[in-house]
């Protein structure tokens, strides 16, 4: 079994890479994929990009050129819901597009307007979140091509799919690996509120995202292991 791990930015697959053991690394249509061991387990780590499209695209070569058996997307995230508060983290029970037209999606495989991830990932995810200590919930991730750094953009994403998260991968990761038929989980460790003082943190003044990508890599890590 190979199990793939991809992120979006480099912060947050960086401390996974670090945990390999026996790594080779190889590129592929401009991303770079390490290949090695974790938790005893055959693995491929990349960084796939911000976006859909970027996001597509990796699960693609996960799934033709690594035929990877199981996949889980890890990252950061803005919190949309009460449940939770920064550093907790969102497992995708479900996630949808809140920036796409359903009814076109699922006019192609897998015919879905809504993807939901692989039940025993989700699981084992929420396993790992209450080993280490983490507050965790099940549910809704939203996803679109958009950092969502506004009130007015957050309500309307609310309004629309009323989500627990927002952030600009999951449901494209979701689609391709179901178009692919492999089982997938999306984690998401929450840095802001998806709002003004999200956007004035982490874009305007750059601030490091490190605290929140090591609880997402200790996640993933007591992930592997229980797979």
């Amino acid at each position: 079994m190979r199990i793939g791990i991809m992120g979006a930015m480099p912060e947050e697959v960086d401390q996974l890479c670090a945990r390999l053991s026996g790594v080779t690394k190889e590129s592929c249509a401009g991303v770079e994929y390490h290949l090695g061991t974790l938790g005893g387990k055959q693995v491929v780590v990349c960084c796939g990009g911000m976006g859909k499209a970027n996001a597509a695209s990796t699960v693609q070569v996960l799934c033709t050129k690594y035929n990877v058996d199981k996949l889980i997307f890890s990252g950061i995230a803005g919190n949309m819901t009460s449940k939770i508060g920064i550093g907790d983290v969102v497992v995708g029970r479900e996630v949808v597009y809140h920036d796409a037209e359903p009814d076109m999606i699922c006019q192609s495989a897998p015919f879905l307007k809504e993807f939901a991830c692989d039940p025993a990932l989700v699981e084992a995810a929420l396993a790992a979140c209450a080993k280490l200590g983490v507050k965790a919930i099940a549910g809704k991730i939203a996803t679109g091509d958009q950092f969502v750094g506004d009130a007015a953009t957050k309500k309307t994403i609310e309004e629309k799919c009323h989500p627990d998260c927002v952030e600009m991968e999951g449901a494209a990761v979701c689609q391709i690996a179901g178009r692919n038929g492999v089982p997938c989980v999306i984690l998401r460790a929450m840095s802001d509120n998806a709002d003004e003082s999200g956007y004035e943190v982490l874009v305007v003044k750059n601030f490091s995202i490190a605290e929140y990508i090591a609880t997402a890599t200790a996640i993933v890590a007591d992930m592997v292991e229980r797979i």
